[in-house]
């Protein structure tokens, strides 16, 4: 694959194992296992199996016949908000939660910013009687709430992390701090395509299943299986890395990732990586992230707690800086009333992550014959507390 990983762990200048000492033998296995058990005839039996009768898959292409009326093209969206759990973070964690099996581990645990990943993570623990503890970042903790209360009931410990900006960033922190102290026993469920190799690898293939389906249902429903455009939001980015997967070596085929502007780019509140970043260290990779004049992580900013993320997954990285996809961002405001012209033009209550990727269809012009496919990675049930108070409901 000509923008996949190469033998030390790096797409182009990106990738690699940022790790202390005392998580080399924990990543080291991985890296040494992983490839095996995910070509292993019985895990993937397993896996297609738990995605077909426990997830739901395949989600469907839902051709929106009034977008694309409004817009002047066809407008297909890969509806991952139909999966049970609300998102696409739901195809890597049972991926994961088999390979922890296979590896021995009797200990789970994973981070989370917007809950999504949490709440899928602690879903697979329960349904495979393992222990489950989520790191959330405090400020997180009280803007996805629900997520929380469901994250309990499924079984899950949720730990509140407490330092810098009290969100996904920090629960990484913490996540990583609490794999450092239990390494033998624990195997750490990363929810995107960040962290040290082979973690950038390993959840893109989990989630590639979303643009393996999109090619099939696409030349069902159109006669040709590529399409002009392919659109996702991007936070750390495994719902946009899934959607591109199958495409990237079509070339013909425009790829667009949607960033979090937050305030706007220019405002100090954003997290729009690719626009503010710089090349460095992050979490484990190197890859493109907000940081200060001095190196010091840059706190990001989005109302969407999913795309709260100072940096980009390595895979992004590269894809941004050879231009092999399009980086772009949408202010809050912007993807606050995507959200709701989603909502009322065609029945479907958004994420706020998503609604980024909606939003920037008003800045795009297109052929009446072009085939956009925008991945819906998540349902809103989860924001609208932050919908209501926006719009006054």
């Amino acid at each position: 694959m000509k923008y996949g990983v190469n033998e030390n762990g790096y797409y182009g200048d990106f990738g690699g194992a940022y790790i202390p000492e005392m998580l080399y033998p924990n990543v080291e296995e991985l890296r040494q296992e992983y490839i095996k058990i995910l070509s292993d005839p019985s895990f993937k039996a397993e896996f297609d199996q738990l995605l077909k009768d426990y997830v739901g898959r395949p989600s469907p292409l839902y051709h929106a016949k009034r977008y694309s009326e409004k817009y002047g093209a066809n407008i297909f969206f890969k509806r991952e908000d139909l999966n049970h759990t609300g998102s696409h973070k739901i195809n890597n964690a049972i991926g994961q939660i088999l390979l922890a099996q296979r590896l021995g581990k009797k200990r789970i645990i994973a981070e989370t910013g917007a809950g999504q990943h949490g709440v899928a993570t602690a879903t697979v623990c329960a349904l495979k009687g393992i222990e489950c503890i989520v790191y959330m970042g405090e400020i997180d903790m009280e803007r996805q709430a629900p997520n929380v209360a469901r994250m309990k009931m499924l079984g899950a410990k949720v730990v509140p992390a407490t330092s810098g900006s009290k969100t996904l960033k920090d629960a990484t922190n913490e996540a990583l701090r609490d794999w450092i102290g239990n390494p033998v026993d624990t195997h750490y469920i990363i929810g995107s395509v960040v962290g040290p190799y082979p973690y950038p690898d390993m959840v893109a293939r989990f989630q590639s299943i979303i643009s393996a389906e999109t090619r099939t249902q696409l030349l069902e429903q159109t006669g040709n299986e590529l399409p002009q455009y392919v659109m996702a939001c991007v936070g750390g980015g495994s719902n946009a890395m899934g959607m591109f997967y199958h495409f990237l070596d079509d070339e013909d085929v425009k790829l667009v990732a949607v960033e979090a502007a937050g305030k706007g780019v220019d405002s100090g509140h954003s997290a729009a990586t690719t626009f503010l970043g710089k090349e460095g260290v992050l979490h484990g990779s190197r890859t493109i992230l907000m940081q200060t004049a001095d190196g010091q992580v840059e706190e990001p900013y989005s109302i969407s707690a999913g795309l709260d993320y100072p940096g980009i997954g390595p895979q992004h990285a590269h894809l941004y800086k050879i231009n092999r996809a399009k980086y772009v961002s949408i202010t809050d405001d912007e993807a606050l009333d995507a959200g709701l012209l989603c909502s009322q033009m065609e029945g479907i209550i958004p994420a706020i992550e998503t609604a980024h990727a909606l939003a920037y269809l008003e800045k795009m012009t297109f052929q009446k014959s072009d085939n956009v496919v925008i991945c819906l990675s998540g349902r809103g049930d989860k924001d609208l507390d932050t919908y209501i108070r926006h719009f006054g409901f």
